[in-house]
Formats: structure tokens, C-alpha cells, sequence
């Protein structure tokens, strides 16, 4: 009994070891199948934290683009490369909804660099930006643009045929079965509502997975951002280099440009032209028909500028009626072509109530007239000012190389004074004058009696003393006394010049300075003094054409024993032509009634000149005065 008593609790004990082994082995084979659900869900959350991590990425790129105002085409360009490869896609595009003369389509603005797009540039034999693609109202492009949802096919081929239907089958099958893609994905772009486009992704999946359709749309929510900012910042560069009137470029974006043409130019050994053209009539139209007709004319002329600009040309307003276009590699012949032909079309313009407008236009050419951009501009302003003078609406070339008469670089001169507000006068003498100018072919009057009579009207602004004729005599003094110091022919006439324009610092002489009749204080005395250096510096600088007068100007009110001014020169320091612009005044000035004085006498004015001889000018200089003045009447 003993013995089996023994064997059951023998079997007991084994029976419940194995039950104890067999609910081990199911723990066991419970834990190992949690580590493994526990370890596939490790694998599939680092991979979703890997693709987060790559979408957030590409969302980063997209706000840094943002950031960086980089222009739309090329924010475009690097946010659809960062789109390839995020989930496994091969490659994207963007296209771009565009309506132009009734015609619907769209271009392709932006896309991966990949082997179907190049395929697709040679099968076209052109850039893939300038395939136009059909839109259909019911297509998947449109669909998707006016349900604002995205779309899906795995209809590649349909969906390439149904935008490019000219494309041959055999042709097209073989690139896109090359690409390996299984499906189309479609997100439509809408920036602030506005439809732009779609963009499109090539995934080598048949199907769309719920994560990445998120992270999708979130990307096209980002892009459209993306675009709204780039978009602005080229409407704000736009705005910043543009006309408002007449949408041509402005002049800081003008300047800027001529000067790297300029550069350029000299590199490559290439000129290129300048046309600097002006409205005719626009203060008559202002004043007979008001304002709003004058920026009719105006937006007319920005209008047929535009129209016949070629791609590389700037064509802008300089300002009021002034335009300036500059033609890139352009000679002087190709120039005057293209100038006349701009103004046979603006005589071809007809504003409403005014009628044809004209303009008149100057030509200049870099390297041919000049190497100096300054120079360049000055010159075609001239060229433009001796059109006006010759009549309005035609065209006229810069001179090559030769010097004007010095009645025309005064006329030149007194134009660019008064058009550019050198000095201040009133509008309306600033504009009778420059109008007296314009006439000078057809006035009656003879250039030189215009040009003294503007000499004499400028000088009357501020000695209101100052009589009609005083330029006249002075001038015929001035060369008078140079032909008997032996001065030649070119010298004469910058002197002549210099005599016109030798006061003209005067203008910029407070009234209240100019007019005291009590002595001056010395810092009254300091601004006086310098007024040869304001007329030389300042107004006159600017003007290339009178560049050999500005030593005489800035140095006639030196004086022989150097108690001058500005710059205290003394003795043969000083020019001739200075001293006699100097001595001529100074016996004009004697002669002549002022506020605190009567006129001398002729004998008084030499006597007085003759004291001074060796002081305030040359001895031999006041001799060969005297001599010559025996003579004058």
C-alpha cells in the first residue's frame, strides 16, 4: 500500500510540474509574442518619426525660403526638388494656370531635374516651361482646382495624354514606364483663393497612405504660403525699380543699369546707345486741357516705348516728360534707326481732345562719342535740346568727336541749367526762357542777341539793377582786349562763354545778402566769396560741354597780389581769361548805377582801375585796357 501511495503522490508531483511547465511555456510564448507586436510597433514608429522628421524638414526649407524673399520661380524650383525622395516619390512638378487673349492652358513653372523631363524637352525640342498644356474644364487639373480636394490616378498615361494630346503614344509609354511610377497625385495650389496651379507628385505606390496625404496637403498649405510671400516680394521689387504712371523702369533703376551696361561695354569692346527723348508741347497741353490729358501723353509715350523694346533694352522715365532708353550693343546707326522709329510711332499716338503728340529725341553712343556715362547722358541730352531747337519731332545725333560753335554749348548749357533746376528762378521765367531758347531758328532774333538776352534776364533775378544790353558790351570788351593780348580763336570763345556764365553763382546769394546796402558782416563776406566756387562746382560741373570755363569761372575774382578769393592765387597763378573777366566787371560794374552809388564816369571807372594796377590785376594787363578804352565811346 505504502508503494502506491508512494506512486500516486509520485504522478501528483509530475502532474503538476508539467502543468507548472506548460503554463511557463504559454508565459513564455505570451511575452515573446508582446516583444514582437512591442518590437514591430518600435520599427513602425521610428519610421513614422523618421518620415516626420524628413517632413518637417521640408516644411523648415519651405519657411526658411519664405524667409529669404527669394523670387517665385525660384522658390518654386528648390521646394519641388526637396518634395522628391521625402516619402519614396520620384519626382514632382508644378504648373501654373495662365490666360492670355482668351486662350486658357498651363505652363509648367517648376520641376524636378529628372529623366522624364528631359525626355519630354527632347520630344519637344524645346524647354518643358514652354509646352503649353491643354486645360480642360473637366480634366483632373481643373477638377482639383475647383474642389480645392487632392486627387489621385494610376491612369499616368491618360492623365500626360489628356494635357499633351499631340503627344504619339509609342513615344510617351516607354518615358513614363521608364519612370517606374504607379500613380499621379494632384494638390491644388490657391494661394489667398486665387487659383494658380496644381502640383504635381509621381509615386512609385498604386496607393495613397493616410499619413503622407497629410503631410501632403500640409505641404501644399505651406507652399501656397510660400508662393503668396514670393509673389509679393516680386510685386514690392516691381514697384520699387517701376514707374507708377507708366509701368517703364525709373530712373534709380536706369542709372544703375547704365552703369553696369557701361562696364560691360568696356569689357567686351561693344557700345551701346542711349536715346533720351522729350515730350513736346506738355505744358501747353497741361494748361489747355489740364493735368489728366498731359499723363495721358505721357502713359502714351511709356506705351509705344514698351512696344518697341526689344527684351534686353531699359526703357524708363527719367522724369516729367523726359524718357531715357538704353540699347545694349547698339552702335550710333542702329540707334538713329531705332530712335526714329520710336518717333514716327509716337506721331502715330492720338490722345483724346489734345490730338498727335511729337517728341523730340537725342542720340548718343558709348565708346563711339565717349568712354564717361556721365558724358554719354549729357550728351544725348543735348542732342535732345538742339531737336527741340531745330523744330521739335525729329531726331539728332550727339556730335562725334567735334566741338559745338560756343553758341550752341551755351544755348546747351543754359537748357540743362534751367531744365534740371540748377539754379533757383521761378518756374514760369525758368520756362520763358527755355522756351525763347527753343525758338532761337525761328524768332528772328540772331543766336547771339537770344543768348545775351538770357544772360541779362538770369542776372536781373538778383541785381534787379543790372540793365538789358550790360552782357552784350561786356562780352564785346572782354574780346576786344583778347585780340589785342594775341589770345587765340578757341580762347576767345571760352571766354565768351565764361562771360555768360561767369556770375551765375550769384543766383544762389541769399536776397537778403545780395541786397544789403550796410557793409557786411563777415560771415555775409564768406558766402559771397564763395560764390565762384558754387557757380564752377555746383551748377556748371555737371555740364561736361563747359568744362574748359570752369577754371575761369571758379578763379575771376582773384586778385593779382593773391588778396583774392577763394583760393588766394596770385600772379600768373590766375588765368588771363580770368583777369580779364575780372577787370571787364569790374569797369562794368564802375559804370554802372547801384543802390549805394551813382554811375561813374567813363574816366573815373579807369582812373579807379588804374590805382590798382599791380594789386587787383596785372599792370601790363590795365595798360593794354587804358589803351583799348582810348578808343570806346
Amino acid at each position: 500500500m505504502k508503494i502506491f501511495d508512494k506512486i500516486k503522490t509520485y504522478v501528483k508531483q509530475l502532474n503538476e510540474f508539467e502543468y507548472n511547465i506548460s503554463e511557463n511555456r504559454k508565459d513564455l510564448q505570451e511575452i515573446y509574442e508582446r516583444n514582437r507586436i512591442l518590437e514591430q510597433e518600435i520599427e513602425e514608429r521610428t519610421q513614422q518619426l523618421n518620415q516626420a522628421n524628413k517632413a518637417l524638414l521640408t516644411l523648415r526649407h519651405i519657411l526658411d525660403m519664405m524667409n529669404s524673399s527669394t523670387p517665385l520661380t525660384n522658390a518654386l524650383d528648390t521646394l519641388v526638388e526637396s518634395l522628391h525622395g521625402e516619402f519614396g516619390y520620384l519626382f514632382g512638378a508644378i504648373v501654373e494656370k495662365v490666360e492670355s487673349c482668351g486662350q486658357k492652358y498651363f505652363l509648367t513653372t517648376s520641376y524636378t531635374k529628372c529623366h522624364f523631363f528631359e525626355a519630354m524637352r527632347r520630344y519637344f525640342g524645346m524647354d518643358v516651361e514652354a509646352v503649353k498644356l491643354l486645360c480642360q474644364d473637366d480634366g483632373l487639373l481643373m477638377r482639383a482646382i475647383n474642389n480645392g480636394e487632392v486627387l489621385s490616378t494610376d491612369d499616368i498615361y491618360g492623365f500626360i495624354k489628356s494635357i499633351l494630346p499631340e503627344v504619339r503614344e509609342e513615344r510617351l509609354k516607354p518615358i513614363i514606364e521608364n519612370t517606374k511610377s504607379k500613380s499621379l497625385i494632384i494638390l491644388p495650389l490657391k494661394p489667398e483663393a486665387q487659383e494658380f496651379g496644381c502640383m504635381l507628385v509621381f509615386s512609385p505606390r498604386s496607393e495613397i497612405l493616410e499619413d503622407e496625404l497629410g503631410f501632403l496637403q500640409l505641404f501644399a498649405n505651406q507652399m501656397e504660403l510660400a508662393i503668396t510671400i514670393a509673389d509679393l516680394f516680386d510685386k514690392v521689387k516691381k514697384q520699387a525699380i517701376t514707374d507708377p504712371l507708366t509701368e517703364l523702369y525709373n530712373r534709380r533703376f536706369f542709372e544703375d543699369s547704365i552703369q553696369r551696361e557701361a562696364e560691360r561695354s568696356e569689357r567686351l569692346s561693344q557700345p551701346f546707345t542711349l536715346i533720351s527723348l522729350d515730350l513736346d508741347h506738355l505744358k501747353e497741353i497741361n494748361d489747355t486741357y489740364g493735368h489728366n490729358y498731359g499723363d495721358l501723353a505721357i502713359k502714351a509715350i511709356g506705351r509705344v516705348l514698351k512696344r518697341n523694346a526689344r527684351s534686353i533694352d531699359i526703357p524708363a522715365r527719367i522724369g516729367g516728360e523726359e524718357f531715357n532708353v538704353m540699347l545694349p550693343g547698339i552702335d550710333s546707326k542702329g540707334g538713329m534707326i531705332a530712335a526714329e522709329r520710336i518717333r514716327t510711332a509716337i506721331e502715330a499716338e492720338s490722345i483724346e481732345k489734345v490730338g498727335k503728340i511729337t517728341a523730340s529725341i537725342g542720340v548718343s553712343t558709348y565708346i563711339e562719342h565717349t568712354k564717361s556715362v556721365d558724358e554719354l547722358l549729357e550728351m544725348a541730352d543735348q542732342a535732345m535740346y538742339r531737336a527741340k531747337i531745330g523744330g521739335r519731332n525729329r531726331v539728332v545725333l550727339a556730335k562725334e568727336n567735334g566741338r559745338d560753335s560756343w553758341q550752341q554749348i551755351a544755348i546747351d548749357a543754359f537748357m540743362d541749367i534751367l531744365s534740371k533746376h540748377r539754379i533757383p528762378v521761378s518756374k514760369e521765367l525758368s520756362e520763358e526762357i527755355q522756351s525763347k531758347l527753343e525758338r532761337v531758328n525761328t524768332s528772328g532774333a540772331t543766336i547771339k542777341e537770344i543768348l545775351y538776352s538770357v544772360s541779362d534776364t538770369i542776372a536781373q533775378t538778383y541785381d534787379p539793377i543790372y540793365t538789358d544790353g550790360t552782357t552784350k558790351k561786356k562780352i564785346a570788351l572782354a574780346v576786344k582786349l583778347a585780340k589785342r593780348l594775341n589770345i587765340t580763336k578757341e580762347e576767345q570763345d571760352n571766354l565768351k562763354l565764361a562771360m555768360l556764365l561767369y556770375d551765375i553763382g550769384n543766383t544762389m546769394i541769399p536776397e537778403k545778402i545780395f541786397r544789403n546796402p550796410n557793409l557786411l558782416n563777415e560771415q555775409e563776406k564768406d558766402f559771397v566769396h564763395k560764390h565762384p566756387v558754387i557757380a564752377a562746382k555746383e551748377i556748371l560741373a555737371p555740364i561736361s560741354s563747359v568744362a574748359e570755363i570752369i577754371p575761369i569761372i571758379e578763379k575771376h575774382h582773384e586778385n593779382w597780389d593773391g588778396s583774392g578769393y577763394p583760393q588766394k592765387l596770385s600772379g600768373d597763378e590766375i588765368p588771363i581769361s580770368s583777369q580779364i573777366v575780372l577787370l571787364v566787371d569790374s569797369y562794368s560794374a564802375l559804370t554802372n548805377q547801384r543802390s549805394y552809388r551813382p554811375a561813374r564816369t567813363k574816366a573815373e571807372a579807369i582812373s579807379t582801375i588804374k590805382r590798382d594796377a599791380g594789386k587787383k590785376w596785372n599792370a601790363d594787363l590795365v595798360s593794354e585796357f587804358i589803351e583799348m578804352m582810348k578808343d570806346e565811346k
